[in-house]
C-alpha cells in the first residue's frame, strides 16, 4: 500500500511531498520531494534505516523516524518544530493500515 502528505510547513515555505510504500503492509520505504536542503539531508538519513519495520516502530524505545529527525535537526540548529518528520511518521501508519487517513491542521497566530 501507499500513502502520502502534501506538508506546507510555515513559514520557511518549503512544501514537502512525502510518500510511504509498503508493499508487504510492514516494511516502509519512502519518497521525498522538496527543495529544503535540512529535508533533503532527512530523507537521505531515513533511505539509510529503511525498510523501517512499522509494527516494531510501535515499541516503547523512540521511533527511528523521530530519533533521525531529532538528531539532524539538534546538528543543523534548524526548526525543531519542524512538522515534516511527523507527517513521515503519520504517512508510514496509514500505508500500514496502522492509521486512517485524514487531514491534520495546524493554525498558530500570535495574541
Amino acid at each position: 500500500m501507499k500513502a502520502k502528505a502534501k506538508v506546507e510547513p510555515g513559514i520557511c515555505n518549503f512544501a514537502v511531498l512525502v510518500r510511504a510504500i509498503a508493499e508487504d503492509s510492514q516494511n516502509v520505504t519512502f519518497e521525498f520531494k522538496t527543495t529544503c536542503d535540512t529535508i533533503k539531508e532527512f530523507a537521505e538519513r531515513i533511505s539509510k534505516i529503511t525498510p523501517i519495520n512499522a509494527i516494531q516502530s510501535l515499541s516503547p524505545t523512540e521511533n527511528p523516524i523521530m530519533e533521525t529527525a531529532r538528531e539532524l535537526l539538534m546538528k543543523k540548529g534548524c526548526c525543531e518544530a519542524c512538522v515534516v518528520p511527523a507527517a513521515t511518521l503519520k504517512v508510514m501508519q496509514v500505508a500500514t493500515n496502522l492509521a486512517l487517513p485524514e487531514d491534520v491542521s495546524l493554525k498558530i497566530t500570535k495574541e
